[in-house]
C-alpha cells in the first residue's frame, strides 16, 4: 500500500532533524528515511565522536608540552577505553532521534531510498509519495580510481576501530588527515600522510599551515606532499601502498589505509534521473532557494546540497532556509557570511571570511597583519610553540574581512571574529571591547 506525506526527507542528520521539526510544527505530515542508524554524520561518524577522541589526546598533548615545567609522570592512551568512552555518546543517539520523531508524529523508515518518479520513491520495497522532498543524505568519500581502493577504510571505520594499528597511511591532506593523524600519533601509531598537492590543509593560509607543520614533525608524523598513491595491495594482514612522486615510485608498508581525500554529496543511489533531478559534476543543480532547478518538488540541504561550506552549522542554516521556503514559498536565501572553519589538530587551525588570495581577487582595498606569536602569554603559559594569526581589514571602513588563527584557543576565538564578519563589526569595535584577561580572546585587539 502506498503511503502519502506532505514532506519526505532523505537522511537523518542535522539538516533533516531541523527541517522535519519545523515543518511538522506547521501541521505537515512528515517522514524521515535513512539507510544508516538515525543521527547523521556529525553525531555518529564525524564531529562529535572525533572530538571525544581528541579529548583523550589533549591530555597526552598537555603532558608532553608541560613535561619539565612542573608536570611529571607517564600517561598513555588506552585506545579500547577511549573508544568505549566515545560510544557512551554515540550509541544512544539513534534511539534518541527516533524517539523524538515518534513523539512528534513523524514517520520513520529504514533503508535505501530510490526515486521512482517526480513525487514518489521506494524504500524497503514500500512506495511513498509526497508533495515535497528534501535531500539531506550527507556526503561520502570521493572515488579516487586507485587500484586497490576497496581496501581503504573510511572516517567512519576509523572512529570505530576496536584496536589501533601500529602503522597507518592516510591518503589525502585535508581535515580528516590532519585530525586523525594527530589523534592516532598521540595514541602511539606511526602515521604517514600522502598528499597529492604541495601542502596539507589547502583550505587554510599557507603561513599558518607552515607553522602547524612543526607539530606534525614533533609527533613523528611523516608527511609526503606532491605525491600520489597509485595502488594498494594486501598480503595477509599487511598493506603495501604504492606512491609516486618527483623521485619515482616507492612503497610504504602499513597495517591500515584510511581514505582522507575528500567527500562528495551522497547522491548516486537515489536514482535522481527517475525524479527528473539534474546533477552537474556530482552536485545537485539548485536555485538560490536550495530548490532543484528541474523538479520544484525537491529541495536539498547540508552536505548533500554542498552550496555552503560542508559544516554542521551550515546544515542547520540550510534546513531553516528550506523549511521557511516550504512553508511560505520561496523567499529565503542562505547566507554564509562569517562561517568559521576549524581543523581540530593540536593545536587547532581556524579561519573565517576571506583568504588573502580571495581578497586580492575581490578588488577590495585592505591591509594585512600577520605574525607568529609564540612569545605571547597565551602560548607561553601552555609551553605551546605554535601560535600565530593573519587578519585582513578593509581600509576606510575598518570592516573585518578575514581572520586566520593557529594555536591555543583558535577554535573558540575564531567565533568572535565570525560574529564580527557576519554583523559588519569593525576592527575598532573589537579593539574597544573588554575581553576577560588572560584568555585567548584578550589577544584579539593585538591581532588587528
Amino acid at each position: 500500500m502506498t503511503q502519502s506525506f506532505d514532506l519526505i526527507i532523505i537522511g537523518s542528520g542535522t539538516a533533516a532533524m531541523v527541517t522535519a521539526m519545523r515543518v511538522r510544527e506547521a501541521g505537515w505530515a512528515v517522514a524521515i528515511i535513512d539507510e544508516k542508524p538515525f543521527g547523521g554524520t556529525c553525531a555518529l561518524r564525524g564531529c562529535d565522536p572525533k572530538k571525544m577522541l581528541i579529548a583523550g589526546t589533549e591530555v597526552i598533548d598537555g603532558k608532553t608540552r608541560m613535561s619539565g615545567h612542573g608536570v611529571a609522570g607517564e600517561v598513555r592512551i588506552d585506545w579500547a577505553e577511549l573508544i568505549a568512552f566515545k560510544r557512551t555518546f554515540t550509541d544512544p543517539v539513534p534511539h534518541k532521534h527516533e524517539e523524538r520523531y515518534r513523539e512528534r508524529g513523524i514517520a520513520t523508515f529504514h533503508g535505501q531510498a530510490a526515486f521512482t518518479g517526480p513525487n514518489s520513491l521506494l524504500v524497503g520495497g514500500e512506495e511513498l509519495v509526497a508533495r515535497y522532498f528534501v535531500i539531506a543524505s550527507g556526503a561520502e568519500p570521493i572515488t579516487l580510481n586507485i587500484p586497490g581502493e576497496e581496501l581503504f577504510v573510511t572516517n567512519e571505520d576509523f572512529l570505530s576501530l576496536e584496536s589501533l594499528p601500529a602503522r597507518i597511511v592516510l591518503v589525502g591532506g585535508g581535515y580528516i588527515a590532519a585530525e586523525f593523524s594527530h589523534i592516532a600519533a598521540r595514541a602511539g601509531a606511526h602515521i604517514t600522510v600522502i598528499q597529492r598537492g604541495p601542502r596539507l590543509l589547502p583550505q587554510f593560509e599557507p603561513e599558518l599551515v607552515g607553522w602547524l607543520m612543526e607539530s606534525f614533525a614533533s609527533l613523528g608524523v611523516t608527511v609526503r606532499t606532491d605525491a600520489a598513491v597509485v595502488g594498494v595491495h594486501k598480503t595477509g594482514d599487511e598493506y603495501t601502498v604504492e606512491v609516486e612522486d618527483a623521485e619515482g615510485k616507492h612503497t610504504i608498508a602499513a597495517d591500515l589505509v584510511v581514505h582522507a581525500a575528500g567527500r562528495v554529496p551522497a547522491l548516486n543511489r537515489l536514482d535522481l534521473v527517475a525524479a527528473g533531478v539534474e546533477v552537474e559534476r556530482g552536485r545537485l543543480k539548485l536555485n538560490e532557494y536550495l530548490q532543484s532547478v528541474s523538479n520544484p518538488a525537491i529541495f536539498a540541504a547540508g552536505d548533500a546540497a554542498q552550496v555552503g561550506p560542508p559544516l554542521t552549522p551550515v546544515s542547520s542554516h540550510d534546513a531553516k532556509v528550506v523549511a521557511s521556503n516550504l512553508l511560505e514559498g520561496n523567499h529565503t536565501k542562505p547566507d554564509y557570511r562569517g562561517v568559521p572553519s576549524v581543523a581540530f589538530s593540536l593545536p587547532p587551525i581556524a579561519a573565517v571570511g576571506l583568504s588573502e588570495a580571495k581578497a586580492k581577487q575581490s578588488g577590495l582595498d585592505y591591509r594585512v597583519k600577520v605574525a607568529r606569536t609564540s612569545g605571547w602569554f597565551t602560548a607561553r603559559r601552555m609551553a605551546e610553540p605554535v601560535y600565530g594569526y593573519k587578519t585582513l581589514v578593509e581600509e576606510g571602513t575598518g570592516r573585518v574581512l578575514g581572520v586566520h588563527l593557529v594555536g591555543p584557543h583558535a577554535d573558540d576565538v575564531i567565533n568572535l571574529f565570525g560574529l564580527a564578519i557576519r554583523h559588519g563589526l569593525t576592527a575598532d569595535d573589537l579593539k574597544s571591547t573588554m575581553f576577560a584577561y588572560p584568555t585567548g580572546a584578550s589577544d584579539i585587539g593585538y591581532m588587528l
